[in-house]
């Protein structure tokens, strides 16, 4: 029985952990040739060894890298018919507190990275194929201390809109999916946020949740590859919220 993704070829920036490491199993299970990248390289071996994947050691916030990671594995594989912008930082400070250095680092890797590295995909990249980014819940709510990650994620669903319009002459379709609270690592590594603070945060998070529970990292991936799939041949541009329900039932409310 042919797979959705066989004879393609994916490239995930972030495929290393998290809902990228879940996407990469799922996609490699679908018979899809498979690139993914990362920053550390212990994980980036580990997520090598359980897809097959070809692991590039590259950091979204630095644009040349993605490029040469982009680059890199058109060579090895083919001209690439899915790309997930997936990597992404986070971080909560209250107004006050945000510093320069904590925007910039926010917003080089999910905003200004991200951007740079759909671009520099572009080329590399067949015509018909799809674009789907790792978006968030938070763009669209008022979280107090996510102001600087909320606003890189808002600036990125923008973004998201103008690429679906400008690829339509090349048939590629571009969408997001954006995960309510998830557990994956990214939760474990905010800035000045003790084991005990992250404990409380992640109790805020289920409380918050219609479904009173946190999403898992493959339960986000089933939608990026339906986004990445041709079962998603009529749908460009759309955000697709996979969050327990928060967005339309507790926020609108």
């Amino acid at each position: 029985m042919a797979k959705r993704f066989d004879g393609k070829t994916v490239f995930i920036f972030g495929g290393n952990s998290g809902i990228g490491l879940a996407s990469a199993e799922a996609f490699a299970a679908e018979g899809a040739k498979l690139a993914i990248t990362g920053r550390d390289q212990a994980t980036l071996d580990a997520a090598a060894e359980k897809t097959g994947a070809l692991a590039i050691r590259s950091d979204m916030a630095d644009p040349a890298a993605s490029g040469a990671a982009l680059a890199q594995a058109a060579d090895a594989l083919g001209p690439l018919d899915v790309v997930f912008v997936n990597a992404g930082v986070g971080g909560f400070a209250a107004a006050p507190d945000v510093s320069e250095e904590f925007w910039d680092h926010i917003h080089d890797v999910n905003l200004r990275g991200a951007f740079f590295a759909a671009q520099k995909a572009l080329p590399h990249m067949r015509d018909g194929g799809a674009m789907v980014f790792t978006g968030s819940t938070g763009s669209v709510m008022g979280l107090p201390g996510n102001s600087a990650y909320a606003a890189a994620k808002a600036g990125l669903r923008a973004v998201v809109r103008i690429l679906a319009a400008e690829l339509l002459p090349r048939k590629i379709r571009v969408n997001m999916v954006s995960p309510g609270p998830t557990e994956t690592p990214l939760i474990n590594r905010n800035p000045g946020m003790g084991p005990e603070v992250v404990d409380q945060m992640r109790k805020h998070m289920i409380a918050s949740v219609p479904m009173h529970r946190m999403g898992e990292p493959e339960e986000i991936a089933r939608v990026a590859l339906f986004l990445a799939s041709e079962d998603a041949s009529f749908i460009t541009a759309a955000d697709i919220f996979v969050d327990g329900g928060v967005v339309e039932l507790a926020y609108a409310t």
